[in-house]
């Protein structure tokens, strides 16, 4: 049995990740670009009971659980590291997939969809075509993958929306999500990290944002809360704006939420893609955390650390997918933008910046490349 490594890693508001304090030596280390648009850390107690390990270190560190064992046993063993309870009516979050794309197989899955009492596969109807544009055809879709042969499955918007208000946003003030949603009491949000057309990247945010909205509030976030298209229209408002729903969902289940990423078959396309490009990097492990961000931070860093990476990293860049992890205001981010990518620049002052979504402060120190440095290091073994 592989490993479970527990990873500590600070989350800045606006983009580090700093090691924390360890007796052990570094099992990785790495930079990391990028901060939060959401909380930069779930409640410090996940609301169900029995919780045995914490969610964020002595000093207010979240924690990120990592294992290199990508199979059945290993989903089981990173998911019962966070030493999470759930309770009452359990909602298991996936991307269902197009046909012919890297959604997450039940082989993989199934053991860690089955150990919850009456779990249910959840999703949303996208806002474009496919297999999953309407609700008859989702359904065939999830049978057809194998995904209510392990559990219940819920097109949440099949019966239309509901709206949550989302507090504090720039785009948004409210996010459209699926009806059935007010159904579930926990949700375990297991998503496939992996390169995204639109948003360069996706993984736990884009999960609980995209993908928990109904079909309108795709639409919604997409075209950054105008109502306008939605596609080609304001990048950064589009990538804010999934920031946005992300904490609208955080809000309303006030820790009644945990976050697994699976980092295989790492094409630059999405699960929405049926024809996706090969991957042409190796597979990287599984990591879970009740905190999105320093999830999702954690997997950017691995991909960034990657000598076989670029492709990717490339992807995210392309579409400043960053952006998403970034709590600075959108002239920051543009201003940085306009610069030359490959000309050195001089380290900005260091400069105090309010995450939009936290009342948390705090001062970065860039390097010349302008990435945040950051450091992971091996906490303890399981």
């Amino acid at each position: 049995m592989k490993e479970v490594i527990f990873l500590c890693l600070t989350l800045l508001c606006v983009g580090a990740l700093a090691g924390c304090a360890s007796n052990e030596s570094p099992a990785l280390s790495g930079s990391i670009s990028a901060g939060s648009s959401l909380p930069a850390s779930a409640p410090s107690q996940p609301a169900s009971e029995g919780t045995a390990q914490p969610d964020v270190s002595s000093d207010g560190t979240p924690v990120v659980f990592m294992t290199t064992d990508i199979s059945a046993e290993g989903l089981v063993k990173i998911y019962e590291a966070l030493g999470a309870s759930p309770s009452g009516k359990i909602a298991v979050k996936l991307s269902t997939g197009e046909p012919g794309s890297n959604y997450l197989r039940t082989d993989l899955i199934g053991d860690l969809v089955q150990s919850f009492e009456n779990p249910t596969i959840v999703e949303c109807n996208t806002a474009y075509g496919g297999r999953r544009a309407n609700t008859a055809m989702h359904y065939q879709l999830a049978e057809d993958h194998g995904y209510t042969a392990i559990a219940n499955v819920d097109i949440m918007d099949e019966n239309g929306s509901m709206t949550l208000p989302v507090v504090g946003g720039s785009n948004l003030t409210e996010n459209y999500v699926g009806a059935n949603f007010a159904n579930y009491d926990y949700f375990v949000v297991l998503s496939h990290f992996k390169g995204h057309a639109m948003a360069g990247f996706g993984g736990a945010i884009k999960n609980i944002s995209i993908g928990i909205a109904s079909s309108e509030g795709k639409a919604h976030i997409h075209s950054g809360g105008t109502g306008g298209s939605m596609w080609g229209g304001d990048q950064d408002a589009f990538l804010e704006s999934m920031a946005e729903a992300g904490k609208s969902i955080a809000d309303y289940l006030n820790g009644n939420i945990l976050y697994i990423n699976v980092m295989n078959r790492l094409s630059v396309d999405c699960d929405c893609d049926g024809n996706p490009a090969e991957p042409d990097m190796h597979d990287i492990g599984v990591l879970a955390s009740f905190d999105p961000v320093a999830l999702d931070q954690a997997c950017i860093d691995l991909v960034y650390s990657a000598e076989d990476g670029a492709s990717l990293v490339q992807r995210i860049e392309s579409r400043n997918g960053l952006h998403t992890l970034d709590p600075r205001t959108r002239a920051h981010a543009r201003a940085r933008a306009a610069r030359p990518r490959l000309r050195p620049r001089p380290t900005p002052a260091p400069a105090h910046f309010i995450c939009r979504f936290c009342e948390h402060v705090s001062q970065p120190s860039k390097t010349a490349s302008g990435r945040v440095p950051a450091e992971w290091r091996l906490a303890t073994q399981y």
